[in-house]
Order: structure tokens, then sequence, then C-alpha cells
């Protein structure tokens, strides 16, 4: 089917059109649409030009519609529902402005971040449904690649992500601590010299996880291979190991809250010490995408609510 079309037809033009073919009204159709009525009427005088025929009458300050601006609202009626209609499909394909949001996130950050984005994103958009999947950082960022997941919540000082494909929003930074097991003799306050662990047995998560990459890195920097008993695939059941005794473990701070009364959690020293770095991380050519918008604003917050914290906790010392 051969078109031809001028330029300056416009998408916006049949839209304004079909909105004053409702009424007939400049004003109200500069009303509905949120714009001045010489903008109704200059897009209804260029249509005619841009289709070499006229379509109103002008009698006094008004435009009476002849014929052919009835046929042409018949035809833009059914042209704009059908573009609405593909524009919607086309979306919908791309998993773009629905009613659920993917996203996917570390087993660690289960336990406050990612409840209080959902609780935010819910007052903010309640219609929004969240299906939230949890992995390693290395599983999480293959779903996101491969249009799984729609964002996730990962540690980007351990991921390797194309800053131009992908967008990051910083949530926070965490340190690494040395958890040990209930009855361990060697407990201290201050910052300790991992080397002294060199001969203890260790468990951890396993490859592909963020935590598991900072672990190697300060057993690399404190010149020792580690121990390594056994290897897990969740922060949860690693924890319960290590409170069992069967070893120690290297995890990031955000878990001492809960584990306060059972596990000590000991700061390393600085050699040694290894943070991540927590963001949210989506496609970029989705960054309008309207749920997309919420979970950054949100993610925005929270990181500011977090800052202002730290604030007040450095200002009261």
């Amino acid at each position: 089917m051969k078109l031809t079309l001028d330029n300056d037809l416009t998408v916006r033009k049949l839209l304004i059109f079909a909105c004053y073919m409702e009424s007939e009204n400049l004003a109200r159709a500069a009303e509905t649409l949120g714009i001045s009525t010489v903008s109704v009427h200059r897009a209804l005088h260029t249509l005619e030009e841009s289709l070499r025929c006229p379509l109103f009458e002008h009698k006094g300050r008004n435009l009476v519609a002849l014929p052919a601006a009835w046929t042409l609202l018949e035809y833009s009626r059914e042209a704009l529902a059908t573009l609405s209609q593909g524009i919607d499909e086309t979306r919908r394909t791309a998993g773009i402005g629905l009613g659920n949001l993917r996203v996917g996130t570390l087993y660690s950050l289960s336990l406050e971040t990612v409840p209080r984005l959902i609780m935010k994103m819910k007052l903010r958009r309640p219609e929004l449904e969240l299906n939230l999947t949890m992995g390693s950082n290395e599983l999480l960022l293959r779903a996101l690649k491969d249009n799984q997941l729609d964002a996730i919540i990962i540690s980007v000082s351990e991921a390797e992500i194309d800053d131009k494909v992908f967008e990051q929003v910083a949530l926070f930074q965490d340190d690494i601590f040395l958890a040990v097991p209930p009855g361990d003799s060697t407990r201290q306050q201050d910052d300790i010299d991992l080397r002294v662990y060199s001969d203890k047995p260790f468990v951890s998560l396993a490859e592909g996880f963020a935590t598991f990459a900072g672990f190697q890195e300060a057993c690399h920097v404190a010149g020792f291979e580690p121990n390594i008993i056994t290897r897990v695939n969740d922060i949860f059941s690693m924890l319960s190991l290590v409170q069992a005794g069967m070893g120690y473990s290297l995890v990031p701070g955000r878990m001492r809250k809960q584990y306060e009364n059972d596990l000590c959690f000991l700061r390393l020293a600085e050699p040694y010490q290894m943070r991540q770095h927590i963001a949210i991380v989506f496609p970029r050519n989705r960054e309008h995408d309207p749920n997309l918008l919420a979970l950054v604003a949100e993610g925005r917050m929270f990181a500011l609510s977090l800052q202002e914290k730290a604030q007040r906790a450095l200002a009261s010392r």
C-alpha cells in the first residue's frame, strides 16, 4: 500500500482535529487538550494545508465542518484507535508500562532495603504488582540482560556493567565484617587483622555472589587461601552454619542487625576492608517507563534518608 503524506501531517494534528470535531468549539477543544485556542486553530489550518483540501468553512470566528471533515474524522478515529492499540501492544511486548514490575535482588537486601522500597512503591503506585526474584549478583545481571527482569538491586562493585546499556542509581555503601561463631575466644572490638584467622575454617557463598568476590579479595590481600569447608547459595544458610560453629565468614554489615544477638561481627582492618556499593540497575532504553521511574524515585529518596541519618549520627557524637 503506497501512501503520499505531507511531512507536516502529524498524529498530533489528527488528535487535535478529532478533539475539535467532538464539539466544534475551539475553546472547549483547547481546554480538553490543555493547549491554547490559537494552537488548536493553527493545527486545523495547517492540517488543511497538509491535505491540500478544505475541511472547514469560516463563519465569523467559527469554523464549520465541511463534508470532507466528517469523512476525515471517520478514518482518523479508526487510525488513532489502531495506533493506540499498536503502541500498547508494542510496550507490552517490551514489558514496559504494564501492571507489574519484575525486580531482582540479593538475599541480603530482603531484610530491610527491598521491603522499604516495595512499601513506598505501593503507596506511590497501589495498582502495581511487584514480582520479586532473589539470587546471586551474576544470576540477576544475566536475567536483566536477557530481559527476564525489569530492574535489579545488586552490588555494582563486583559486577561488570556496561554504562552505555544500563543506568545505575546508587543506594548505599556497606562494609564487610568477619562473622565469628559463638564461643570464639579471640573476639575483640578493634579492627582485626584478617591474617590472624588464616588457619580457621570458613563457610562462604557460592561463586557469583557479591559477597564471595569480596571474600576472595580480602583473603588475597591478607596473603592466604581460605580453608572453605562448604559453600551455600544464600546468605541466611551461610550465617546459620556460622551460628552452628562450623566456621567463620565474611558478610556485609547490613546483616548485623538481624544476627546481633547470635553472632559477633568484627570490623576488618583497613588493608582488608572491602566495601559493597549497592545500586538499582535498569536498562537505559527504558528510562521513561513509569514503573521504573517510580522505583528510581523511591530509590533516591531511600538513599537520601540514609545520608541524612548518617549526618545526624555524626552530629550527635
